[in-house]
This record gives structure tokens, sequence and C-alpha cells, in this order.
């Protein structure tokens, strides 16, 4: 008999079938055991009455929690009273006539269904913790952003590609950089794809990556990660920088409704406030944020370089309250804060022509219009204490013929935990990788190599 899915019973009513999964649950009641049994498609109810096989009736009383089993049975319909509302297949039951174990669980440190742990705990166990529906949601939502952002910018003619992880130079510049030995030379780990798009507009025109980036950041906040998906994009010949917010409004709108169309059931879990997107997306200037801040808090930060937690918090606010938008760009940041490809203001060359857009008070994405006249980009690589000689294979695009262009990037993780109110970062990386995990906890790798070698 051919296995079909849990979500396929309802269709089977009457019939056998066969069904495989893991062990959800086990209630005995006396002669009847029940078993709630799920797979990739969602969750059904068993039903186990002894039979005259000694050797079955034992293994359904030994079978326990994440057991993976394999079950023919009869689909029934189950009466009207007892038919669960909650479950998409509540309305049979699967009454077991052979039972077959695939492979057995160990007792399980804790109770993965109704999960009640702390962060750390709950990422030292994550094959297990995965397994959770709620945190299993997280990562089926985060699925739905990256199809979203693949599907938006592909019909907007885009073509994706794939970036290195390893590279030889770091053109974001900064110390937050993971060094190699690469053989005998050093190389990083990319902090970001930003070389490689800039070349392939020269080549494609338009172009996207669904990437990993690495930041050695010594940073424990809840908004951080070391390593992070980061969605990418570029694009040439545009007409002006804030063609590249219209795109990344496209983008972000097509994402939540795409989350709302495709999975109402992952979000009715956590059921989160949708954002207020408002008609556009409010753009204001860095410095006229800071004195809106000013006027509505009284915190004078308008000499600083950037917005503060607490101002892109405030500038939220305001935007929700003026202009019924959870989201806004915040543009023109201090050309000496950003990196040496970015095009500055030519009516206030001390600004860029630069964003963030900010979502509840984090920024969601950043980008900007980049430097495509070789000669500029040559004095700036010199102006930020850079040597051209390093960036010549880099440079070779904008040698033969660079179009106007520009591009931005977000990472997955943050949209995620902005949307589902989480309270850390961690909570949407799958794996997440931080200064004091990769994986297990390295306090705990350490102590474990410290104890080998007494060995």
């Amino acid at each position: 008999m051919e296995r079909i899915l849990i979500s396929e019973t309802p269709k089977f009513i009457g019939q056998k079938v066969k069904i495989c999964g893991w062990i959800d649950t086990v209630r005995s009641h006396g002669k009847i055991i029940f078993f709630d049994l799920r797979d990739r498609s969602g969750t059904a109810q068993l039903v186990f009455v002894p039979k005259n096989n000694e050797e079955t009736n034992d293994l359904a009383k030994k079978i326990s929690s994440e057991w993976a089993v394999e079950i023919e049975g009869e689909v029934k319909q189950r009466p009207e009273k007892m038919v669960n509302e909650k479950l998409a297949t509540g309305q049979v039951e699967i009454s077991i006539e052979s039972l077959k174990t695939l492979a057995e669980s160990e007792v399980l440190p804790f109770d993965i269904k109704d999960l009640n742990a702390s962060l750390p705990t709950i990422l030292d166990y994550r094959p297990l913790t995965l397994r959770n529906e709620k945190i299993k949601a997280v990562f089926k939502l985060q699925e739905e952003v990256i199809n979203s952002f693949r599907k938006t910018l592909s019909e907007m003619g885009f073509t994706e590609f794939q970036s290195p992880s390893i590279v030889p130079l770091a053109p974001e510049g900064g110390a937050e950089l993971f060094r190699l030995d690469y053989f005998e030379y050093s190389a990083y780990l990319a902090q970001s794809p930003q070389v490689y798009k800039q070349i392939l507009v020269g080549v494609f025109e338009r172009v996207f990556t669904v990437t990993q980036a690495y930041r050695a950041e010594p940073s424990m906040t809840t908004r951080h990660l070391c390593e992070f998906t980061s969605l990418d994009a570029e694009m040439g010949f545009i007409d002006s920088w804030e063609d590249l917010m219209d795109v990344i409004e496209a983008v972000t709108k097509n994402i939540f409704a795409d989350l709302q169309k495709n999975r109402a059931e992952e979000l009715k879990i956590f059921n989160p406030s949708m954002p207020d997107l408002g008609v556009s997306f409010p753009r204001i200037k860095m410095r006229e944020a800071q004195k809106i801040i000013l006027e509505r808090t009284g915190r004078d930060n308008t000499k600083e370089p950037d917005l503060q937690p607490e101002d892109e918090k405030e500038i939220c606010r305001y935007a929700k309250e003026k202009h019924g938008s959870d989201l806004i760009f915040v543009t023109h940041y201090p050309t000496k804060k950003r990196p040496f490809y970015t095009f500055a203001d030519p009516k206030d060359p001390e600004y860029t022509l630069s964003f963030d857009l900010l979502y509840n008070g984090v920024e969601l994405i950043s980008g900007g219009q980049r430097i495509n006249d070789y000669n500029k980009l040559v004095d700036n690589i010199k102006k930020w204490g850079n040597d051209p000689k390093n960036f010549e294979y880099y440079l070779q695009a904008f040698k033969y013929g660079m179009p106007p262009e520009g591009g931005f990037a977000f990472g997955a993780e943050r949209i995620i935990k902005q949307l589902l109110g989480l309270e850390n970062v961690r909570e949407a990386a799958i794996f997440p990788r931080d200064m004091e995990r990769i994986d297990q906890r390295l306090s705990v790798l350490q102590e474990d190599k410290k104890k080998s070698k007494k060995e």
C-alpha cells in the first residue's frame, strides 16, 4: 500500500490507508489508546483497540512521544460531538489495524509540545525543539518571506545569482570581519555580497541573491547575529535613487500580503498585528527626523551621525501617528559614516543618497545609490584609507561602462522578529551563531576540550 499524507485522510473515509509520522501525544483510556500522529502536512488522531495479537498490544503500550511509526488502518468519520475544530483533520480518525516502529525515541528531556524553557535551553536542544509547532511555524513564515522576495523581484526582471561567502577583501570596512586561513593566504567571510551584485549589474542589469552574511560583532544584543540570511538586490539604469525605495515598497508590501495569503495557519499561532502600510511609506531625512524627535521628546541627538535605538523607535511612533504607517524611510545619512561606494547628494555632499527602512523601531532594510563613475570610485577608495590595487577586480566593472545604479539588503531574521514580536532575533535564526554559540555554547565546547586534554 502506498503512503498518503495525513492532510489527505479526510478524502478516504471508509477506506484503508497507510500513513507515517511522529507520535505527538499518547492518551491511554484503559482498553483504548489514542495517539496524535504528525507528518509534514498536519496531525491526525489514531485509535488503537487491543487485538488478539500480544506483540502489537505490547508495542502500542510501549510507544511514546517522538517515535517514528508506520500505521495502516481505516479512516472513520468522527461522531459530530467528537469533531476537533482545531485540526484540519478533526472530522476523522484512523482506526489502527497494523502498527510498525520505524525509529524509537529516548525519554524527552522536557515536553516539546507545550514547550516552557529558556532561550539558551531551547537553542541547546535545537534539533529537538524545532519540532515544536510554534517554533517550526517561525521558519515556515521565514520561508514565505524569502519566496515572496524571490517572486516579486523575478517578476520585475531581476536575475538571481549565488554569491560567494569567501572574499579577499572587505568593502564594507570596519573591524567586524571573520578572518580565514585560506591555504597559504588570508581571506574573509563576506560581510555582504555587495561587490558581486554590483559587478553583475554590468551583466544582467538587475540582480538579487539570498545568501549568508557574516559580521564579527562582539555583541549579545537582541537584534544582532554573527551570521544572518541577507536578501540583497541591485539594479542599474535608475533614473533616481528613489527608484530603489519604490522597489522596496513593492517587495515589502508583497511579503506581508503573501504571508497572509499563504501562511494563515502559521500566523494564527502567533496572532500578530500585521503592519499598517499606509498608501506609501513616508520618507524623511535623518536630520529632519532628529529635529522631530527633539520636538517630541526633548532628547537632542541632532549632532549624532546616526539615529540612536530610542530615536528609531520614536520616529516609528511619529510615522504611525502622522502617516498611518508602521514603516518609514530615513534618508541622507552622513557621507563619512557610509561605505566608500555610496553616492553623495549633489545638493549637499556631506550627506548621501542612502536610506534605512525602519519597522517598529528597528532598521529592516538599508540601501542607496552607488557611485558608478570609475574615477570618483577610485578617489573614494583612497579617501577611505584603502589601496585601489586591492579593489582592481571590483573596479573592472566600472572601467567598462557602469550605468547609474543602486541597491538594498535586509535580514530575513529581522523581519520575522519584528512581525511576530519575538524578544530575540536568535528565535528567528534556525541555527543561530553569535559570539557565544556555534550550535553548542562555546563555553561548553571549551570545557569539553579541557577535559579531553586532562584525560
